[in-house]
């Protein structure tokens, strides 16, 4: 796939929603990128180059090479480096991204160092992390507000938590739940329950819907087990 593909594949589609086993389920699986795709460009300003230290997993470095490419940015993806690269990685140097991978022992402290050096020498913008700030957040929420639904309970997986506070300003009558995946999340008012798989693993139940398999696919057996019918899940990317 090259930078113009890219570019081409990420007319923004819709947000679509279906119904799964009686559960509302948005369907940002169909979206090149993923959710935070359609909201990543505002952060863009008068930077050429945008960096993220990303763990290998994360979908943010597939986000933002898309949306680099889409707006004649470039993207600059650190990561730790591995034997094999993940798909992920893959997918976001197919789409344009540049890696710099980070070794032998690449843990994510010592990739986000790295890539704040870099930033300070190349005049480089360097993302936040989880893209947890205030303009991701009121996109997120402005997207779900002109929705045409108004849900009594949703359900999300937590990562940093942006997710689940962003639904929460859009649906703020709404309970929560969000599936902790990893570190302890910032999930505002959602009742946070614990995904029994590691980080790195992939989701032991997972819907038969396309669904990230070490992210969101992990909410899916407590969705099945205990979220009454019409709830929503937001199934963030595949």
């Amino acid at each position: 796939m090259t930078t113009l593909s890219a570019q081409r594949r990420l007319a923004t589609p819709e947000i679509e929603i279906c119904e799964h086993e009686g559960i509302l389920v948005v369907r940002d699986d169909r979206m090149p990128g993923g959710t935070k795709a359609r909201v990543l460009p505002l952060l863009f300003d008068d930077h050429a180059e945008y960096v993220y230290a990303s763990p290998v997993q994360g979908y943010a470095q597939v986000a933002l090479a898309y949306c680099a490419a889409a707006h004649g940015k470039r993207a600059t993806i650190f990561t730790a480096a591995r034997k094999k690269r993940h798909p992920r990685t893959v997918e976001a140097l197919r789409a344009g991204a540049r890696l710099v991978e980070i070794g032998p022992a690449g843990y994510l402290s010592v990739v986000r160092k790295r890539a704040r050096d870099y930033c300070a020498v190349a005049g480089a913008k360097l993302l936040p992390f989880g893209l947890d700030v205030e303009p991701i957040r009121s996109g997120i929420a402005r997207l779900a507000a002109g929705l045409p639904v108004k849900p009594r309970e949703v359900w999300t997986v937590a990562g940093s938590g942006t997710l689940s506070r962003a639904l929460q300003a859009a649906w703020p009558a709404a309970r929560f739940f969000a599936v902790r995946i990893g570190a302890v999340p910032n999930a505002g008012r959602a009742t946070v329950l614990v995904a029994p798989e590691r980080f790195d693993d992939a989701a032991i139940e997972p819907p038969s819907f396309p669904s990230c398999e070490n992210y969101d696919a992990k909410a899916w057996a407590f969705i099945r087990r205990h979220a009454k019918p019409g709830a929503l899940f937001w199934n963030v990317a595949a």
